[in-house]
């Protein structure tokens, strides 16, 4: 009789579960019939398979209609720095701020050169993000640990991606070097080891901290066990990417590399007001176009910071004629502006030319892809990935713009000699975020930048940092 039990169940388990096929929601037999009947058996649809089997689907979507020579003329172009390269690493929004603020500096003092050290700077990040990152499981101990906002802590707890925030409180926090000051290490070049061990020890700290916090131990005591974890973390990030210089001598440069004078003993904050001068918050608005919500308001994003003691990322959110009538009133003026897109779309990689008409995917596939700019980020097709420095605009008669150029941080052998050309039907899709001086931004938009915010969560799909 058990012999006979198993062997029914053994032919159970063989056969297919006609509840399974046909259950509400699934595949079915008829459904699959249906869709393989909508193949069509054509000698043409045989060749794409092939094709498509041997080569890249952006190689067969060119569009050859578009790929004629560049038009690199920009009517109007801010002056020409060293290009940097961010190697293996998401620094992007890092490097493209730095590039902002060594583009100040030579403007008003025009015979002189000067790369920053982005090692050095990236150190101060990191630890500053481990503590946000433990004070944040502090803030939300008392939380089960299945809340959104434990679990946001736990999910992300360091990374590379930031924003301008970020470079605007680092530097007033901890000054800026040189980049011969402290020089970039395999680490600070190849991330994603380094982060992925530091990640691994924050969870745990976290957990820890959480328990002292159920057994009710003293602030002090929780206190001195976060700074006796932070020394650890201090020590991964010296072993990875070096001790932090706390004095140097630095000489300024001309363009032809000759020293303007004697050497002279820097801190780093003596370095910073040597060539910033001054606070940079409060000097800027971050400008968002996200078409999804009402424009002339602003947003703050929860936890988004650098620092615990920082600045939240806040943000006006404005129609792409207002920014680009700020870009083009700070480039005429010969200053560079951070930006960020979604950079990856419609990319011509080789030329360095972003247009989207570069590649025709609607018509290799058969089909259409219809969403606009608040249907692709709604539903997370697309968002702000990555930083680069926008340098010149190209303007029509009338005044408007018909392509842009960006400094960009892949090296300079990369694009057009470092740098990515895109046309403004592109910039209006796939362009996210600026940053302006104040003093080229309207009385109207000032006035907005100043009300008081509207909380938004970090787990929107448009607030990833740029990498």
């Amino acid at each position: 009789m058990k012999r006979i039990f198993n062997l029914a169940l053994c032919l159970a388990c063989a056969m297919p579960s006609a509840q399974a096929q046909t259950k509400n929601g699934g595949i079915s037999p008829e459904m699959l019939s249906d869709i393989q009947k909508s193949q069509q058996s054509q000698p043409a649809n045989k060749a794409l398979v092939n094709a498509i089997a041997a080569n890249s689907i952006d190689a067969l979507a060119v569009n050859h209609q578009n790929a004629r020579a560049l038009d690199t003329y920009f009517s109007i172009e801010t002056k020409r720095q060293s290009i940097t390269d961010q190697k293996s690493s998401g620094r992007c929004w890092m490097f493209s701020g730095l590039n902002v603020l060594r583009s100040n500096f030579t403007q008003q003092a025009d015979s002189l050169q000067i790369e920053f050290s982005q090692a050095y700077l990236f150190f101060w990040d990191q630890l500053e993000k481990a503590n946000l990152m433990l004070q944040g499981i502090l803030d939300t101990a008392k939380k089960p640990i299945d809340d959104q906002r434990v679990q946001f802590f736990f999910q992300h707890p360091i990374g590379d991606g930031g924003t301008f925030c970020g470079v605007s409180d680092l530097a007033e926090k901890y000054g800026l070097v040189p980049a011969d000051g402290m020089p970039e290490t395999y680490t600070s070049d190849n991330t994603s080891k380094a982060r992925q061990l530091i990640s691994s020890k924050l969870r745990e700290y976290g957990l820890q901290l959480r328990d002292m916090v159920a057994r009710k131990q003293s602030l002090q005591a929780v206190n001195k066990e976060k700074t006796r974890m932070l020394s650890q973390i201090y020590k991964m990030l010296v072993l990875t990417i070096g001790e932090p210089v706390q004095q140097f001598t630095y000489a300024f440069k001309t363009k032809d590399g000759k020293a303007t004078g004697p050497a002279k003993d820097y801190t780093p904050k003596s370095f910073y007001q040597a060539v910033v001068g001054g606070p940079i918050n409060g000097t800027f608005i971050m400008a968002m176009n996200d078409p999804r919500r009402p424009y002339y308001k602003t947003y703050e994003v929860e936890y988004d910071r650098h620092t615990y003691d920082g600045h939240n990322w806040r943000y006006v959110n404005l129609p792409m004629d207002d920014i680009e009538q700020m870009a083009i009133a700070s480039l005429k003026d010969g200053r560079k502006l951070y930006s960020s897109y979604d950079v990856g779309k419609f990319l011509d990689r080789k030329r360095g030319y972003a247009d989207t008409e570069n590649f025709d995917y609607a018509s290799l596939f058969g089909t259409t892809f219809t969403m606009d700019k608040a249907q692709r980020i709604s539903t997370f097709d697309s968002g702000s990935t990555h930083a680069m420095t926008l340098t010149a605009v190209d303007l029509d008669a009338q005044g408007k713009a018909t392509k842009w150029k960006v400094e960009n941080s892949w090296g300079a052998s990369w694009g057009q000699q470092g740098c990515l050309i895109m046309t403004d039907r592109w910039f209006r899709e796939f362009m996210f975020r600026l940053v302006v001086d104040k003093k080229y931004v309207p009385e109207n938009i000032l006035k907005a930048a100043e009300t008081e915010p509207i909380m938004v969560m970090p787990e929107d799909p448009l607030f990833l940092p740029d990498e």
